[in-house]
């Protein structure tokens, strides 16, 4: 007995030393990707000042979610606080916080790149979302985000804790999105708003993050294991087959599926979803059915 016992003492014993030599590592590896610098030096489009045009900058900033990290009125918030994950926060980015310290072009290349001005990657900053944003969109954004009025407050600092940080260098969670943007691309116009499948296209790029590029949903790449899976968005009969762009309305306004099956909204952004237009879903309805049918899962 005593010498099984001695035996299992020396069993965990190793397990504790390779669990601090995989936090060891895994902490020093996912510093060294987070002080990289990245030298960008991006080109701010022309800023309209008129009303029309800082409307149109809420709007976007609204379909595309920033309001859902950054707060309803920019001022900064908290949208992951697990000890063990992370702990991030969208900066306050009105002129009461560190976004009044911010050139456009600064903007720009958090935005479009996913970088800070000193060059070093913005945690969870999802710039590959964005990167594709044309220039008029771009504009009225920063539109936009010039009119907000100031906002007093400081949301706590970002940390990643030990599981973020493994899961991170095992390559499950895209923390620095950074490193997946191609920062060399060059922007076309995008297509004319409009119900079309092209401007759906456009407009889907927000979708990609947790649908994945297919679209046929599944696990999100990073979540808890307890996590419902993402749904697939192709016309496949585990999909949007036998949906109508009624039916689609619904779910982005209300949150409610064919047969009144209520969405979760805690991870389905229905929050953000219910601002899209009619013209905007008409689109993204015929983009999503223009898509090849793809079973559910395979992201």
């Amino acid at each position: 007995m005593r010498k099984a016992l001695k035996w299992l003492g020396r069993l965990l014993a190793a397990v504790l030393v390779l669990l601090v030599v995989v936090l060891l590592a895994a902490y020093g590896l996912s510093e060294r990707r987070m002080a990289k610098v990245y030298r960008i030096d991006p080109p701010a489009p022309a800023v309209p000042a008129d009303a029309a045009a800082i409307e149109r900058g809420s709007h976007i900033a609204a379909i595309r979610g920033c309001k859902d990290c950054h707060g309803a009125d920019l001022g900064g918030a908290t949208f992951i606080d697990d000890p063990l994950f992370a702990r991030l926060s969208g900066t306050n980015l009105t002129s009461g916080g560190p976004g009044g310290k911010l050139s456009d072009a600064d903007r720009v290349r958090a935005i479009r790149h996913g970088v800070a001005p000193d060059g070093r990657p913005l945690l969870f900053m999802p710039a590959q979302e964005f990167s594709h944003l044309g220039d008029q969109d771009m504009g009225d954004l920063l539109a936009y985000l010039h009119s907000v009025p100031a906002v007093e407050r400081t949301p706590p600092p970002n940390r990643v804790g030990p599981l973020g940080r493994v899961l991170f260098v095992a390559g499950k969670v895209p923390l620095l999105p950074a490193e997946i943007v191609d920062h060399t691309v060059q922007r076309s116009a995008p297509p004319p708003a409009g119900p079309t499948a092209a401007y759906g296209a456009y407009l889907a790029a927000a979708c990609a993050g947790c649908h994945g590029k297919g679209f046929s949903g599944g696990h999100i790449p990073g979540t808890p294991p307890d996590w419902p899976d993402a749904a697939n968005l192709t016309p496949d009969p585990s999909g949007l087959v036998s949906w109508s762009e009624a039916d689609l309305k619904k779910a982005l306004r209300d949150g409610v599926a064919p047969g009144g099956r209520v969405l979760k909204t805690d991870y389905m952004p229905v929050r953000v979803t219910k601002y899209l237009t009619d013209e905007e879903i008409g689109a993204l309805y015929a983009y999503l059915h223009s898509l090849p049918a793809k079973p559910r899962g395979q992201h």
